[in-house]
């Protein structure tokens, strides 16, 4: 199989890349390499699928060879670039394409909220559209736990209403799963959308909780507790979306057992087993062997006060099943936090 991965140099990309080279796929990568956060970090991620060795800057647009997959090649390029988007699908005949490149961040959504119509709406539209003049196999996509919004039921079922956006980001995640709809059902593209819930481990993003938590706490920094503590997260591991993407991508929804014989499906992935924010703190604070300086805040614009994924579909649609639980999830982490091969340290 041939598999374009959008947002390659991401947390999530870089690592279902990485799996899908392994296993002897043909993978090509493309990113923007945007600064939405700190790029070395991302050059890191390039660097542990072969690309971008000592580099600081790659040049647009041109095809980089892994060191280290010799099935593996990489492209600067953004999703939002119709013009070189659609020169690549020409050239390249994807069999499967995984859409992971968007504008992340709830609460960037909040002071920028024009760069995730360029990312998340036009880039999106621009994979649809070259999906559809170079026909694939399956599109799988990167949905969002965000979209449950304001839903107060627990856990939160593929089934529940998802009308109630309280950011952008999240508003412009269930617009994804709209547009995917449409043309699956004018173009019979099947499509999946995965709604993430709270990803951690090595190689996570800085502005996310986990990074900035270890941070703070191996320096003795203080570190915010928003909702004075009160928040319920469904942590999961890494590895366990990875595989668990993967194992989407590889069964791609057959049109006549679909909802009105559209090839079109939505998952939750998760752990399944959500947690309090004062018990994912503790178990940093035990890895690090340190205690944490809590400064208790209240709840931010655009975040919600749980997250909890019922991944049953998924569970009985593609077996899934999550391994790593969060104890032996934040070790991983922190060992990774703490070696040299963490570019941020």
């Amino acid at each position: 199989m041939k598999i374009l991965v959008t947002g390659a140099a991401g947390f999530i990309g870089s690592k279902i890349a990485y799996l899908l080279a392994k296993r002897g796929d043909v993978v090509v990568g493309i990113d923007n390499i945007n600064d939405y956060y700190d790029v070395r970090l991302k050059y890191g991620r390039l660097r542990e699928l072969g690309i971008a060795e000592g580099s600081v800057c790659l040049e647009w647009n041109r095809e980089y060879k892994s060191s280290l997959f010799d099935n593996l090649t990489f492209y600067r390029m953004g999703i939002d670039n119709k013009e070189a988007l659609t020169n690549l699908f020409a050239a390249q005949k994807f069999d499967k394409v995984v859409n992971l490149a968007a504008q992340a961040g709830v609460r960037y959504s909040i002071t920028n909220p024009y760069a995730y119509l360029t990312s998340n709406l036009v880039g999106f539209l621009n994979i649809l559209e070259c999906c559809r003049n170079f026909p694939v196999q399956h599109l799988l996509y990167a949905s969002s736990s965000s979209v449950y919004g304001l839903n107060k039921k627990a856990p939160f079922s593929e089934d529940d209403m998802v009308v109630s956006p309280v950011s952008l980001y999240a508003a412009s995640k269930k617009s994804n799963e709209l547009m995917a709809h449409s043309y699956s059902k004018l173009y019979g593209i099947p499509t999946t959308g995965l709604r993430y819930f709270t990803v951690y481990g090595p190689w996570g993003r800085p502005d996310m909780a986990p990074m900035l938590f270890a941070k703070a706490i191996s320096e003795g920094q203080p570190i915010n507790v928003f909702n004075n503590g009160d928040m319920i997260r469904d942590f999961t591991f890494i590895d366990d979306i990875a595989f668990g993407s993967i194992q989407t991508l590889d069964k791609p929804p057959v049109a006549e057992k679909c909802e009105n014989e559209v090839p079109y499906k939505v998952y939750n992935i998760g752990c399944s087993h959500p947690v309090k924010l004062l018990d994912f703190i503790n178990e940093i604070e035990q890895a690090l062997g340190k205690k944490a300086q809590m400064v208790m805040k209240p709840m931010q614009p655009g975040d919600v006060y749980m997250t909890n994924a019922d991944t049953t579909h998924l569970e009985t649609e593609i077996g899934y099943k999550p391994h790593v639980i969060l104890h032996d999830g934040i070790r991983q982490f922190i060992d990774w936090y703490q070696s040299d091969k963490n570019p941020l340290r």
